[in-house]
C-alpha cells in the first residue's frame, strides 16, 4: 500500500486536488470571475500587511476559544459554504460536518450542498459545533421560507443570507467546460427537479456561452432583491440572520440598519466580479462603519495561520475556510479535513505565541502594520 503524502502546509492539499480531481469539478471548485485577479488578490493582500510581535511574554499556555453569535467554539477557524462537496469526497458535506464537529467548530452548509440539510445533521448527532446554513433568495419565496424552516427544524443555529449573487459572475473555465453537476449527484436541499438539476435542463435554457449553473441562477434566484427581502428574511426566521458579501462601508451601515445579526466580509472567493478588492483590505472599514454593533466575520484567502491572525487584528470575530476545506475533502475525506483544519490552527497557535499573545482577545490592531497597496 502506497504511503499517504506528507503535507506541510495548505498549499500542499490544494496541489494533491489539482492532480486527482476531475477537470469538471476542478474548474468548478477553482475558478473565479474573468480573470481571476480578485482571486489572487485575496491571497496576495495577506502579504502586504506585516506582523509586529511582542516579546518576553508568558506564551507558555495559549487559549484560542472565541464565540460565534453566543455559540463557543475551540477556535477562530470556521468553513465556509461550498456546494456540491460530493464532487470532491463521495461523503461531501457529511463528512466535513463531522471534521468541524471534532475539531468543535462552526460550520457553514451550502444550501447548493449535494447532501440535505437533514442528512448533514444526522451525521453528526447531540453535537454542540454551530452549524449554520447559507441561503440563497429564490424567486419561489415558499421554497427559500421552507429551507429556513427545515434548517432550524434540524437544530442548525444561524442563517447566513448571501447577498452578492442576483446573477452569477462570468466564470470563464465553467463556460468552457459547459459546467454540469454529475449525473448521479443532485442539489439535495430541493424535491423540484428543476431547482435540484444543474445541467442539460439549465444549459439547455441559457443563452450562448453560459454554464449550466449560471443558467440555473438566472433562471432560480430573485434579482429584484434590495434590503426589505433581508428584513423578510429575519420576519421568517427565528435564528440568527447574517449576511454574506459584504465590502464596503455604506453596505455595512445598511446591514446593521436592516437588523442582521452578524457580517461576513466576502467577494464569494473572487467568483462574481473580478477586480473586486480582497477581503483583507476591505475588513478594517466594514469593521469602522459598524463599530461594533454586531460580529464580523472574514472569508476568502485565508492560507496560513498568521492570515488569520492579520484578520482577527483588523477587527474580525473568525474567519472561514473555503476552497482549502474542498481540497482536503478531496485528499482523504473527514480525515483529510480534520488534518487540514489541525495544520493550520496550529500555525495559528504558534504566531499568536510569538507575537505575545496568550489569548484572541490579545490580539489588536497595534499587532499589525499595513504595507502600501499596489493597484490592481
Amino acid at each position: 500500500m502506497a504511503a499517504q503524502p506528507s503535507f506541510v502546509s495548505l498549499d500542499d492539499f490544494e496541489k494533491h486536488a489539482y492532480a486527482r480531481l476531475d477537470r469538471n469539478a476542478l474548474d468548478y471548485y477553482r475558478s473565479g470571475a474573468q480573470d481571476m485577479i480578485t482571486v489572487r488578490e485575496n491571497q496576495r493582500a495577506f502579504d502586504r500587511i506585516v506582523v509586529r510581535p511582542r516579546v518576553l511574554r508568558d506564551v507558555s499556555t495559549i487559549d484560542m476559544q472565541v464565540t460565534v453569535q453566543g455559540q463557543p467554539i475551540s477556535s477562530p477557524i470556521c468553513i465556509a459554504p461550498t456546494a456540491m462537496q460530493r464532487m470532491a469526497h463521495p461523503e461531501g458535506e457529511c463528512a466535513t460536518a463531522r471534521a468541524s464537529v471534532r475539531k468543535d467548530t462552526c460550520m457553514i452548509l451550502s444550501s447548493w450542498s449535494t447532501t440535505s440539510i437533514e442528512d448533514v445533521a444526522a451525521s453528526t448527532p447531540n453535537s454542540h459545533a454551530p452549524k449554520w446554513l447559507q441561503l440563497y433568495i429564490y424567486k419561489d419565496r415558499e421554497a427559500t421560507k421552507r429551507l429556513i424552516e427545515r434548517a432550524q427544524d434540524s437544530g442548525y443555529t444561524a442563517i447566513a443570507l448571501t447577498v452578492d449573487t442576483p446573477f452569477l459572475g462570468r466564470r470563464l473555465a465553467d463556460i468552457r467546460n459547459r459546467f454540469q453537476l454529475p449525473p448521479h449527484l443532485t442539489m439535495a436541499n430541493f424535491s423540484d427537479q428543476g431547482k435540484a438539476q444543474v445541467g442539460k435542463a439549465n444549459a439547455a435554457s441559457a443563452a450562448d456561452n453560459a454554464s449550466g449553473l449560471a443558467a440555473y441562477v438566472a433562471s432560480q434566484i430573485d434579482p429584484t432583491l434590495s434590503w426589505k427581502h433581508v428584513q423578510w428574511v429575519k420576519s421568517v426566521a427565528r435564528i440568527p440572520v447574517l449576511v454574506k458579501g459584504i465590502l464596503t462601508a455604506e453596505d455595512a451601515r445598511l446591514a446593521v440598519d436592516a437588523g442582521v445579526d452578524g457580517i461576513i466580509v466576502s467577494n464569494h472567493g473572487g467568483r462574481q466580479i473580478d477586480t473586486a478588492p480582497a477581503t483583507i483590505d476591505v475588513l478594517e472599514e466594514v469593521c469602522r462603519a459598524v463599530a461594533g454593533r454586531v460580529e464580523v466575520y472574514l472569508d476568502g484567502g485565508v492560507r496560513r495561520g498568521t492570515d488569520v491572525f492579520k484578520a482577527l487584528a483588523l477587527g474580525a470575530t473568525a474567519v472561514f475556510l473555503g476552497r482549502p476545506v474542498l481540497w482536503a475533502l478531496s485528499y482523504n475525506g473527514e480525515d483529510g479535513v480534520v488534518e487540514m483544519l489541525d495544520m493550520i490552527n496550529e500555525e495559528l497557535r504558534l504566531t499568536m505565541a510569538l507575537a505575545g499573545c496568550v489569548n484572541i482577545s490579545d490580539i489588536s490592531r497595534d499587532h499589525v502594520r499595513m504595507l502600501a497597496q499596489p493597484r490592481l
